[in-house]
């Protein structure tokens, strides 16, 4: 399978050394560096994009799904246009809304999609060799100017796409959970906090990030309690 219905699998290398990210991490923080020893190595590796046209497409179609049913969804989509390998923005700016409708997709999702292809050919969405040439912070100015498009997909676009190490996702249920697990409180952290501790995580936020999700995994198999600082 390829194209923008599957483009997991195949991974590029990071564009820093990940066993330097983790003993940083490790040494700075020891509540961290005790999920670190829980958790094994940082495996994480960004999946290989074709076109941030195409990673944005198929991020607005699992938005608040199930893995299967957006595939589902997304198979039948991608169904309608000739070429099966890769959705192309002008075509989806020429398929009629009730095309991808019928396919399972919301008018919200519909009218996203049709504002990223438009905004994708006028160049408000950037070719991925200049994104891959702007800082964190101008990619996320530039790509939540598309309708539908959030901090938080960018976010998980600068992680899992372009393997940026410093991305903080303060928005996301998983490093908020993990979080709390990992440093104590009897509810989600606010923004704030997360940011105030996380100062000792640069240049690496995006790691430890990973292992807040780690975090909340541990918590489903053993009860984490971590020593004091």
């Amino acid at each position: 399978m390829h194209g923008v219905h599957d483009l997991r699998g195949a991974q590029v290398e990071l564009t820093y050394d990940p066993k330097k990210a983790v003993a940083r991490l490790r040494r700075v923080d020891p509540k961290l560096r005790e999920v670190i020893k829980r958790s094994g190595p940082f495996t994480h590796r960004p999946e290989k994009m074709q076109s941030p046209f195409q990673a944005l497409f198929r991020a607005v179609v699992y938005q608040q799904l199930s893995g299967k049913a957006a595939a589902t969804i997304m198979g039948r989509v991608v169904a309608n246009f000739p070429s099966k390998r890769a959705v192309r923005p002008q075509a989806v700016l020429e398929m009629p809304d009730q095309k991808f409708r019928a396919a399972g997709m919301s008018q919200a999702k519909v009218q996203s999609i049709k504002d990223l292809a438009a905004k994708t050919l006028d160049g408000t969405v950037p070719t991925l060799g200049k994104l891959s040439k702007m800082s964190d912070e101008e990619i996320v100015s530039r790509l939540v100017q598309v309708r539908g498009i959030g901090v938080w997909t960018v976010e998980m676009l600068l992680i899992f796409r372009l393997g940026r190490p410093d991305v903080l996702p303060v928005g996301d249920l998983g490093v908020r959970r993990g979080f709390m697990l990992t440093y104590g409180g009897e509810e989600l952290p606010h923004a704030d906090e997360m940011i105030a501790h996380a100062e000792c995580w640069r240049p690496y936020r995006s790691v430890a990030s990973w292992y807040m999700w780690r975090a909340v995994d541990l918590s489903q198999k053993e009860k984490l309690i971590l020593p004091d600082a």
